[in-house]
């Protein structure tokens, strides 16, 4: 019986799940997986979370104190979530998961070092070893920079929201242990500024990590390239042979269903052959290079604002739950409009992707006539579909 896509991929890649819902896992069973706080938001609001979400509120509390608002323990409660949610996960995989900093701190080096130990001593405090943690931060100059640090620390780091050259050999010259450079919003970018459509082959994001790839392999780098935020299947399968691909369930399934021969993209051999020019990256070498990159600065600075913005929304449904649980009710019915509110930055009734932002895979679940906009209707009647995303 022929291999399906996902088959002949796992035997050239390593499959990370791109989901907080621990049945998609399940279903999927990646060796890794990632999350970030919308997805986690999605995840709190399906009944079946409720109990992981109402126990960690109430440690919150407990921590804080009984004079601490609500809002105060639901910022406490952001990490405490974002661990138990982690914790689960590594009940399913055999590998790593990730778990995110707070994006707000993306300019601050010391608050991510301070965040990072706090979020591994919560995973040590329940038995489990740091080198099935990443800590996910956003490749600025300054998450770098605390990246370098905790990786001599022994705390391994996944460095999100890259776009450039420029961030990914700096990241790879701080040591690194992973990098996810995101393939659809470069694609994203590149679409909105010509209006053109891109085949899997000439798509921009599919070949700027194949440049990041051979430059890794040229240079003997021990940082792993992990393809992240995928718009399609032939995207996935021009950058098979990557290290690691996070994909999201709903493409997940299209791999599954999909039975003709995969053919390896990138290959350490032959990147080995290839005439690269070795770039040594300082801040100055990184700041000029970040701003001659039009597309990579947009899009850091948009998803940075984007991940802060989930975090807003996860911490005002944090803190309403709280609210509820201390008068005995059930989850408000408001909670979708109040997250669609939040990322209808134009207040038009429209969430487009762009405004979305953080959450490539729960916007495609979301978008249930796939026109590139969500309704509130479509929050409201998806929400748990973008969760199990299957």
């Amino acid at each position: 019986m022929a291999k399906n896509l996902l088959e002949q991929l796992r035997e050239m890649t390593v499959v990370v799940a791109d989901t907080g819902d621990l049945q998609a896992i399940e279903k999927f069973t990646p060796r890794d997986a990632t999350t970030n706080p919308s997805l986690i938001t999605a995840a709190a609001q399906m009944p079946q979370y409720h109990g992981i979400v109402d126990e960690t509120l109430l440690k919150a509390r407990q921590e804080a104190g009984d004079d601490a608002s609500d809002q105060e323990v639901a910022n406490i409660a952001f990490n405490r979530l974002a661990v138990a949610f982690g914790l689960k996960i590594l009940e399913i995989v055999p590998g790593r998961v990730s778990t995110e900093v707070d994006a707000r701190l993306s300019y601050d080096t010391e608050a991510t070092i301070a965040t990072a130990h706090d979020l591994i001593a919560q995973y040590e405090a329940a038995g489990m070893t740091r080198d099935r943690v990443l800590i996910k931060i956003a490749s600025t100059w300054e998450g770098i920079k605390a990246a370098e640090v905790l990786e001599k620390e022994g705390i391994h780091c996944n460095l999100t929201l890259l776009f450039g050259v420029h961030q990914a050999i700096a990241c790879a010259e701080a040591g690194a242990t992973l990098i996810s450079p995101f393939v659809g919003r470069i694609l994203d970018w590149h679409k909105k500024e010509t209006g053109k459509e891109y085949t899997p082959t000439e798509d921009p994001g599919v070949q700027s990590v194949t440049t990041i790839y051979n430059y890794y392999k040229k240079f003997g780098y021990s940082t792993e390239v992990m393809g992240a935020s995928f718009r399609n299947i032939g995207e996935i399968c021009e950058l098979a042979g990557c290290d690691l691909l996070t994909i999201s369930p709903k493409l997940l399934a299209q791999l599954q269903e999909q039975a003709e021969t995969l053919e390896r993209k990138l290959d350490p051999a032959k990147a080995a052959d290839l005439e690269i020019e070795k770039i040594s990256i300082d801040k100055a070498t990184f700041d000029d290079m970040h701003q001659a990159d039009r597309m990579a600065s947009d899009k850091l600075d948009e998803g940075i604002k984007g991940f802060s913005k989930a975090l807003e929304s996860l911490e005002k449904l944090l803190a309403d739950r709280l609210t509820q649980l201390s008068q005995g009710e059930q989850l408000a019915n408001h909670a979708t409009q109040d997250l669609f509110s939040a990322y209808d930055l134009d207040g038009d009734g429209l969430i487009t992707r762009e405004e979305w932002m953080g959450t490539d895979a729960v916007f495609d679940a979301l978008d249930l006539d796939h026109d590139g906009k969500v309704t509130v209707q479509e929050l409201s009647c998806g929400l748990g579909g973008a969760c199990q995303l299957v």
